[in-house]
């Protein structure tokens, strides 16, 4: 599977909303698919989406594939989500404001309503807040309710911390309703430590959770996660350092090169992985080049200069 990146702002990705799984994985494959053919998204362009790509993507047959997006989009084309905007007011939108089947061609054809459009960028030149994480990392994943815990857990990658999150909240940006594991104990079986149980199994992270509680009543939960270590196979195959002749040596690069290949590194998904929270990208660009310059975290960065054209002097 390609590193296929997404990325969403954080307000969208903290919105409230009750999405399915497959209606989650439409979401996400937009989302990748704009940001790799280049073309972004519009509010009057539609998206094609092929179940090929869908099939291949989450695992499935072409013609389960296109049975569960025409099924996804018959909702979502119903479905809301909210968000506060810059004012800290409650803004109320649907996802998407067409939707066009091409049975012949197995594909459908979607348009986004403003707020998402908005909400799901390229991140070039963008200043705003971003959470990015590959597509890879999610396809797997059986539970929405583990998909949206990971999306909310990799906003923090930065710090690998999250704040406590009221019960409420937690409980909307998961997308459960009122009605739906009303009991705690419900609530952590079926749902929170399902996730917590496949997330830590299927993706690239740990986590670990803590309840808050204000007496005896738990109020939220905070989480903790780290990254896994790579096994040997994954670190074989992104391993440069025989041609780059990594060891221990420090690669001295020109003024010249340091702003070309700060600039390339940026744009590579597993790179971008990287990126602070907060940071726009001419931060992220600065902030590799520093790197670059440093002995120990130029060790970090080596494996993908090649991808970019570098070669050892």
């Amino acid at each position: 599977m390609q590193k296929e990146l997404v990325v969403k702002t954080n307000r969208l990705n903290q919105a409230f909303q009750m999405l399915t799984l497959a209606e989650l994985h439409i979401v996400q494959l937009a989302i990748v698919d704009a940001r790799e053919t280049g073309t972004g998204l519009s509010t009057d362009i539609p998206l094609r989406i092929d179940a090929k790509r869908y099939a291949e993507v989450f695992t499935t047959s072409r013609q389960n594939a296109y049975q569960r997006m025409k099924e996804a989009e018959d909702t979502l084309f119903n479905r809301r989500f909210s968000f506060y905007d810059e004012d800290g007011k409650l803004v109320k939108s649907r996802w998407i404001s067409q939707v066009k089947y091409l049975d012949d061609q197995g594909a459908i054809e979607i348009v986004f309503t403003p707020a998402v459009v908005q909400g799901i960028s390229r991140i070039d030149g963008v200043k705003e807040f971003f959470t990015q994480y590959l597509l890879s990392q999610t396809a797997q994943l059986k539970s929405v309710y583990s998909a949206r815990l990971y999306e909310l857990l990799i906003q923090w990658r930065s710090t690998g911390k999250v704040p406590m999150v009221d019960l409420t909240t937690f409980r909307e940006q998961l997308g459960i309703a009122d009605h739906e594991y009303k009991l705690m104990s419900d609530f952590k079986k079926r749902v929170l430590e399902l996730a917590v149980k496949e997330i830590n199994e299927k993706t690239d992270i740990t986590v670990q959770y803590e309840q808050h509680k204000a007496g005896r009543i738990i109020k939220g939960f905070s989480f903790l996660f780290k990254q896994k270590q790579r096994s040997p196979k994954q670190k074989s195959e992104n391993d440069y350092s025989k041609d780059l002749n990594v060891g221990d040596i420090f690669h001295k690069l020109t003024e010249k090169q340091l702003d070309m290949f700060s600039s390339k590194l940026a744009d590579l998904p597993a790179v971008q992985t990287m990126a602070h929270v907060g940071e726009d990208m001419k931060q992220f660009v600065a902030r590799l080049r520093s790197m670059l310059m440093d002995a120990v975290q130029q060790k970090i960065l080596l494996p993908y200069l090649k991808e970019v054209g570098y070669t050892a002097a």
